[in-house]
């Protein structure tokens, strides 16, 4: 057998445990991710040629293919909330994305140029490719598929909240990963301020500004497109596959005019299920989106336990990995904490909100991203390292402990009327 048939073997049956898999554990206390994370480092410990992603060497590969998975999975998200968008109904994830983003960029910056030594720039990096919660690996505590529409102001408060947090800030970390570049670029290894004042204007009010206007105009064109257009309304075809020409052409068309990108995906999609929020077309596109993200969530995760045993533990060392534990256990625990300040819910959902800040396929792009962009290149394999293990720390932990604690949070009462359980197929 060659090494091709080998990876079509090695693929395939990847491929069918992403199907198997997740009414295996669901219920359990543990996830899909962590299945696909540990089965990858377990094939790179056989006594085999096995090969090996190097995400210095494969840079632009991973940074593309980390690049579709999370636009995949913010439309996806985007289509399964239920609540109408107000700044009231939405306070949990302003005050998410206002006070424990900055936050938490701040504590991990400070953190990694003290912990690792580094200069600003390098540590300001690592804190803002480590910020955004993720959209992708927080099955168990996001809002389940779409519904009919009849309970939208039920929604429970803690899935809601981590899921528009973890939509959203995916957008809005990028401006801080390209101070980070302003920065290297203007002082190298020491600092400056002459960067911050384009910085501000460009990349911090103009693109966020794009992305939001594309992402409600594109978002409205679709859902006309897809409910109301009297020749073509697609909706009634009900083809999944068209939320990935959705997807796509919202993140393109975005980045094109200098957007953000990924804040347009997922304003779009909120957009587009308000164009016509009953209709069962919403379910046939969020069971697609669902089912590439996790084709591709399985490939990566799969791919980075196998880089973590060959490579990254050992570049790691004892420094980079207090980094990941603190940024997981102390200081998004103590940012979601400050955040929730006097917000009208209960003292169990504030500590969920604030404990399951998960990391994941998003820190994978916006690292590749800037080493692709900015003079980090001697940096690159300690970079990698502390993110591979932070969001090996966050799989193991969050997901060993998310279901019994959702399920905990449920039996308490937290579960909102007529809010069905999540099915196994969306884990």
């Amino acid at each position: 057998m060659t090494l091709a048939h080998g990876i079509y073997v090695a693929a395939g049956i990847g491929i069918l445990l992403a199907a198997v898999l997740p009414p295996v554990v669901h219920r359990r206390p543990f996830s899909l991710p962590m299945v696909f994370l540990v089965a990858g480092a377990a094939i790179a410990l056989l006594p085999f040629d096995v090969p090996v992603v190097d995400p210095v060497r494969d840079r632009v590969w991973v940074e593309h293919v980390t690049e579709v998975c999370v636009i995949v999975s913010l439309m996806g998200a985007g289509l399964a909330i239920d609540r109408p968008f107000g700044w009231r109904a939405w306070a949990g994830a302003w005050r998410f994305l206002g006070v424990a983003l900055p936050l938490t960029i701040a504590a991990m910056g400070v953190l990694s140029w003290w912990l690792m030594e580094w200069p600003p720039a390098v540590a300001l990096l690592l804190a803002a490719a480590l910020s955004p919660t993720d959209p992708v690996l927080a099955a168990e505590v996001r809002v389940g598929e779409p519904t009919s529409g009849e309970d939208e102001e039920d929604e429970e408060e803690v899935r809601f909240t981590l899921t528009s947090e973890a939509g959203l800030n995916d957008g809005l970390a990028l401006p801080f990963v390209l101070a980070a570049i302003a920065l290297a670029t203007a002082a190298g290894d020491g600092w400056s301020a002459d960067w911050t004042g384009h910085w501000l204007l460009a990349d911090v009010l103009l693109r966020a500004v794009i992305g939001l206007i594309a992402g409600v105009a594109l978002g409205r064109l679709l859902g006309w497109l897809f409910f109301r257009s009297r020749h073509v309304r697609l909706a009634h075809r009900m083809e999944g596959f068209t939320a990935l020409g959705a997807t796509f052409t919202a993140y393109g068309i975005t980045e094109l005019v200098h957007g953000y990108g990924f804040l347009a995906v997922f304003v779009a999609a909120c957009t587009i299920r308000a164009a016509e929020r009953n209709h069962g077309y919403h379910q046939v596109l969020h069971g697609f989106s669902e089912q590439i993200e996790r084709l591709l969530t399985a490939v990566l995760l799969f791919l980075l336990g196998g880089y973590l045993v060959a490579d990254g533990l050992s570049i790691l060392g004892p420094r980079g990995a207090l980094l990941g534990i603190a940024l997981i256990i102390v200081i998004r625990p103590l940012a979601g904490a400050a955040a929730q300040l006097g917000f009208p819910s209960g003292r169990r959902e504030r500590a969920v909100t604030a404990l399951f800040g998960i990391r994941g396929i998003g820190s994978l792009f916006y690292l590749a991203y800037a080493l692709g962009e900015g003079p980090f290149a001697r940096y690159a394999d300690e970079l990698w390292a502390v993110v591979a293990f932070t969001i090996l720390a966050s799989v193991l932990l969050h997901g060993a402990t998310a279901t019994p604690v959702i399920r905990y949070l449920d039996r308490q009462g937290s579960q909102p009327r007529g809010h069905s359980e999540r099915s196994p197929s969306s884990h």
